[in-house]
């Protein structure tokens, strides 16, 4: 957390009266060693937990802790038990439990214990004489997976090139009614350990010597209280698994069955996570090719693409329709609902206010271009994965061309491939030459993919 000058005054003054008095701080931390120590090498867990076949932590977390979100306090308490009892697991990996892991369960950290590894503050702090900086909320406490970045903020994009995202093995969890030449499956996965579902589709017929190509699909934003895995978005993904490609349509961590609370994508990495942890899971898939992995994204699902593919090189193609690709001060500043309207219900609280907390927390563009340039995807085009094709209809309400625009023109001088198609007087989900725009995506990944 940043500190303000008088919070900095007082720090110094603090400093000065413990140096004119050193002899006696060193007795008192002499006196208080032991006891430190004692408390260091004692932790108490209210129920011991045996992993069984099917468990995940936020499943734990869930019936010992009464929110699956609280696993990270899990994760926490066993390895501190590890650590002076060697029966206890010692949890390197969120997504990774085995069947007899011993866990310790400590019902009061959920009251007492915070996480200790969220990212330090953004590089460049917010002016003195403003509030001072704090961490950008989100609904569940960080997870302990996460790798501290000094002097970055989560939504930071070094910060999420740090990260890990280690996926999981895909399980399938029902098989549905086959589509015209490929199987289609309800599917599962974790996401810092966070079991996640999604729609999975595979060609039938013979598999290429390397495997199938991949399309992650990622959707834009549907109140997550009415979401289900099985609705919309049908007509494409069964154009893109028509034309020979696995297709994983995710879900996002508090949609439909997925654990976890829905978050919101503009101010907080969570739904970032479950993409490219998604991305992990679907490369180690049986019959996918690891090597050819693209990605789709409508609306918010474009602001996920284009993120994660400056952060993960594993993306080699992306298509985005009527994508939110702007920088953060172009979100900020040139992007509000037709005749402004009210976010639609069922948006999460940290949803609704993203703009305003991340200036309240680091001033506005004008004050700090530093922090807002760090979040933006459009600040490293330079190291964007692979090939873009964007697609937007001119009469689009809820996300303006001018981002699709903005972006094809950034990403040219970057000396990037990108296609830009617009739709006169289409909509947001350029419904009217629907058929046109799915025919440009599928020859595009062809090319790139294939």
């Amino acid at each position: 957390m940043a500190l303000t000058d008088s919070n900095t005054q007082g720090v110094r003054g603090r400093g000065l009266r413990l140096v004119t008095s050193s002899t006696a701080l060193m007795l008192v931390l002499l006196m208080l060693l032991p006891q430190s120590m004692a408390q260091a090498q004692t932790v108490t867990c209210a129920s011991t937990v045996t992993v069984q076949s099917g468990d995940t932590l936020s499943s734990i977390a869930e019936q010992y802790l009464d929110n699956s979100g609280n696993y990270d306090l899990i994760i926490q308490t066993t390895n501190a038990k590890a650590a002076i009892d060697s029966s206890y697991a010692s949890i390197g990996n969120a997504n990774q439990l085995a069947v007899g892991m011993k866990l310790c369960i400590s019902r009061s950290s959920t009251s007492s214990t915070t996480s200790t590894s969220s990212a330090a503050p953004a590089a460049t702090a917010r002016p003195a004489a403003a509030t001072a900086a704090t961490s950008v909320p989100t609904l569940a406490p960080t997870p302990a997976s996460r790798v501290n970045v000094p002097n970055t903020d989560v939504l930071a994009i070094r910060w999420g090139r740090a990260q890990k995202y280690p996926g999981s093995a895909i399980n399938i969890e029902q098989t549905l009614a086959p589509g015209a030449n490929y199987n289609r499956y309800y599917a599962s996965y974790d996401s810092e350990g966070l079991k996640q579902f999604g729609l999975l589709t595979v060609p039938r017929g013979q598999k290429p010597a390397t495997g199938w190509p991949v399309i992650v699909f990622n959707h834009g934003f549907i109140p997550p209280d009415v979401y289900k895995t099985t609705e919309r978005y049908i007509a494409y993904v069964d154009n893109l698994a028509r034309s020979g490609y696995i297709v994983f349509r995710i879900d996002y961590r508090g949609h439909d069955a997925s654990e976890g609370q829905a978050s919101g994508a503009y101010g907080a990495p969570d739904y970032t996570f479950d993409v490219l942890n998604a991305v992990a899971s679907i490369k180690a898939y049986p019959d996918a090719d690891p090597n050819r992995i693209g990605m789709w994204g409508h609306s918010m699902g474009g602001y996920l693409t284009l993120r994660s593919m400056v952060i993960n090189k594993d993306i080699k193609v992306g298509v985005i329709w009527a994508g939110v690709v702007a920088s953060y001060p172009d979100m900020l500043n040139r992007w509000r609902r037709a005749n402004s309207q009210p976010p639609p219900a069922g948006v999460p609280t940290s949803g609704r206010r993203w703009r305003q907390q991340l200036v309240e927390d680091y001033g506005t563009p004008e004050e700090n271009p530093t922090f807002w340039n760090s979040i933006s995807a459009n600040s490293f085009l330079a190291d964007v994965s692979g090939p873009i094709q964007l697609h937007h209809g001119t009469a689009d309400a809820d996300v303006p061309l001018e981002f699709s625009e903005t972006l094809d023109a950034q990403l040219k001088a970057a000396g990037k491939t990108v296609e830009l198609y617009t739709y006169q007087g289409d909509n947001h989900n350029i419904s009217v030459n629907f058929s046109a725009a799915m025919r440009r995506t599928i020859a595009f990944f062809d090319a790139y993919l294939k």
